[in-house]
């Protein structure tokens, strides 16, 4: 077995990505597995293995997506993937607390630079936007892949990467929490649960075989209660909820600071009232869906 590849069972592999082991097995057996290598009688894959594509699998690609991969990969400017871009990082960066002003994300993601200002601006601030830029190039890119662990963690990774927190110790950058913490005054997931809590997650939620907005904001709510990373773990979550209405045809929303209140009521009431937060997510939906009439988008 190669020394400079990590592997795992069939098991682990298997709750990674909601499938039966036996499924895993089989696949190992017929080769669909790239990497996979026969141990006496057992089977290890490689941790960076992907699942083989089913033939029944829904990989239709919606107006929407399709549009923002064109534009993405000519980088057109003025359209539907240039206003996501600025609109869907400065909000989701904003609600978190950095001080860019959306003309200031405009044109740091037009011009790579950050312009004059009277103000001190936090290099933090920066760094993280366009980190951003990147996490979003990447859910438009994976769009119509599976929702896995070591996805999650890529957009970990990306996002707070060169930041002054993946240079402490302690801060996991693109890995699961290390210390305890806490959202709003409330409890998150020990960070020794935390592995099998999202592992869990993924594996129902995968199994769900038609995903609505519905499922979308449940799985959101459960993310953050699980609260698996150090930092950036509100903004990790949005990013999935945006590629997960991607992949299922769902038009997809931007939680504005108008809207940012209303937000926070909805996660802390989800379980019992779940009007308030689809209530906000379909208001942000609506204002996404004149963007997408003026840019004569179907949906």
């Amino acid at each position: 077995m190669p020394t400079d590849m990590q592997f795992v069972s069939t098991k682990e592999f298997a709750e990674a990505h909601g499938v039966a082991e036996r499924t895993v097995r089989s696949y190992c057996a017929q080769g669909k597995i790239l990497g996979a290598q026969r141990i006496g009688r057992k089977w290890c894959v490689p941790t960076n293995a992907t699942l083989p594509t089913r033939r029944n699998a829904n990989k239709s690609i919606s107006p929407l997506l399709e549009t923002l991969r064109r534009e993405k990969d000519c980088g057109m400017k003025g359209g539907i993937y240039h206003h996501t871009q600025i609109a869907l990082t400065y909000n989701s960066n904003h609600i978190e607390g950095s001080c860019l002003t959306e003309e200031q994300t405009r044109y740091i993601f037009e011009t790579n630079t950050i312009g004059l200002t009277d103000k001190a601006i936090k290099v933090d601030d920066i760094v993280e936007t366009t980190n951003h830029f990147r996490c979003v190039d990447f859910i438009i890119s994976h769009a119509k892949a599976a929702l896995t662990e070591r996805m999650i963690k890529h957009l970990h990774a990306l996002l707070k990467s060169s930041t002054s927190d993946s240079a402490k110790s302690w801060f996991a950058t693109g890995n699961y929490k290390r210390l305890p913490n806490e959202v709003g005054g409330i409890e998150t997931t020990a960070p020794q649960k935390v592995g099998e809590a999202m592992r869990t997650l993924l594996k129902e939620y995968r199994a769900i075989k038609e995903v609505s907005l519905t499922h979308i904001l449940d799985f959101h709510h459960r993310f953050e209660t699980i609260h698996p990373f150090q930092d950036g773990n509100g903004r990790i979550g949005r990013l999935i909820m945006f590629k997960e209405c991607l992949n299922h045809h769902i038009v997809p929303f931007i939680i504005t600071d108008e809207l940012k209140m209303f937000y926070y009521r909805g996660l802390r009431n989800w379980p019992s009232i779940k009007e308030y937060p689809l209530d906000t997510c379909l208001t942000a939906q609506d204002s996404y869906k004149a963007r997408l009439d003026y840019f004569q988008i179907k949906y």
